[in-house]
């Protein structure tokens, strides 16, 4: 036989040992519950959002002053 068709048959049978123990490894997960309360992060959650530093001159939308009378349009 030729080099390349071992080559083949062997690369083969490898991807259908790895499909096999893939297949065996979620069935195991899929047996347990799959989806479980905890989602296994760890360590503390902190929701408030990151406080950016802007160079001076630049705000951020909604920290701009609001002005209630608009500014006139000039044609």
């Amino acid at each position: 036989m030729s080099s390349l068709v071992i080559d083949l048959i062997l690369c083969g049978l490898a991807y259908v040992i790895l499909i096999y123990v893939m297949a065996t490894m979620t069935k195991k997960s899929l047996k347990k519950g799959g989806r479980s309360e905890d989602d296994g992060d760890g360590g503390v959650e902190d929701f408030t959002p990151p406080k950016i530093d802007l160079p001076p001159g630049v705000q951020w939308p909604s920290d701009s002053p609001k002005s209630r009378i608009p500014e006139p349009v000039e044609y």
